[in-house]
């Protein structure tokens, strides 16, 4: 029992403590305005540390049409894999273009997940140019890239398009990173948070919470900072990944947003890993350029996590500031 007459700053240690390691509720809503006119509140809750040691961090490259040739493609596998710690406390994974597949699994093994960087939404048929998911697990291949801005963009692939290669995935017991995330117009004008919402929605529309946890990673990817060596700063990145972990919530429950692993792919570089993935809601990175790079990829791999002692420290500040407000 609690000593009635304890000092003040005996509670107010008490109090730290049970911020640090009880299960408090500690939440903000927040509204956010869709671009088609109506309006969603988010609930915002704030991860808890021991949240954070279930979500085992995922270390992605995204080679997009990189490199020339299946020698320099094995090479640089190969470079990467012996970059890769003995320690390393990280899933690692390459999309890798389709001619390259193959190759690059017998070179990495066990030591890296390899995944296409897209599929078609069909099992079989006239579809010229195509790669089914039947095709990909035919050679060992259980991991695609959903959404990409690229994608979106230059192929035109609608939200309804990247909805139907994540249904057709999961029908088939693979594995989906689905990219998300917001112009540089629709970030100046704050709508980032409805960009999300819209198409996260959209993409996971019809799936089960098993579903989500077995077989969805999502990465936010600010589409202002790929490829343009722009990086959204540690601070505006957590903010956009606690609100999509907000989102998750809000459709599924607390288990699929605790549970979920949110990659943030924005130009990630070996200057900018550390303080990215010091966050608490950012559980990753998806790797364009840097990842064509084997020292370059492989310092991002093996990123320095925050000590014990600064993940308290940080749940302290937010704790505090929290009951500031």
């Amino acid at each position: 029992m609690l000593n009635a007459t304890a000092t003040p700053s005996k509670w107010i240690f008490l109090f730290l403590l049970s911020a640090l390691f009880c299960n408090t509720d500690a939440f903000t809503s927040r509204s956010i305005v869709i671009p088609s006119g109506f309006t969603t509140t988010t609930t915002i809750k704030r991860t808890k540390m021991w949240e954070l040691s279930e979500r085992k961090p995922f270390i992605t490259g995204n080679w997009k049409m990189n490199p020339k040739s299946r020698t320099e493609a094995i090479d640089l596998a190969q470079g990467i894999v012996n970059c890769i710690k003995s320690d390393n406390k990280s899933d690692v994974g390459l999309f890798v273009p389709f001619p390259f597949l193959d190759s690059v699994k017998n070179v990495v093994g066990d030591s890296i997940i390899v995944g296409a960087e897209m599929v078609t939404p069909e099992l079989s048929g006239a579809f010229t140019g195509g790669v089914s998911p039947l095709m990909l697990k035919s050679i060992g291949v259980t991991l695609a890239l959903v959404g990409h801005s690229e994608r979106r963009t230059i192929n035109k692939e609608t939200d309804e398009d990247i909805h139907a290669q994540c249904r057709i995935l999961v029908e088939q017991e693979m594995n989906v990173i689905l990219c998300i995330g917001e112009s540089l117009e629709e970030f100046e004008k704050d709508l980032a948070p409805a960009v999300c919402a819209v198409q996260l929605k959209k993409a996971l529309a019809g799936m089960t919470a098993e579903e989500v946890t077995s077989h969805i990673t999502i990465a936010y990817e600010p589409v202002w900072a790929i490829g343009t060596g722009k990086v959204a700063t540690p601070k505006i990145a957590q903010t956009v990944h606690e609100t999509i972990r907000g989102i998750v919530r809000d459709m599924y429950d607390d288990d699929v947003a605790a549970r979920i692993r949110i990659l943030y792919g924005g130009s990630v570089t070996p200057d900018s890993v550390d303080g990215l993935l010091s966050q608490p809601d950012i559980d990753g990175a998806l790797v364009g350029g840097a990842s064509l790079s084997s020292n370059s990829f492989g310092r991002i791999i093996n990123f320095q996590p925050p000590s014990r002692r600064r993940r308290a420290l940080r749940r302290i500040r937010r704790t505090l500031l929290f009951w500031r407000q």
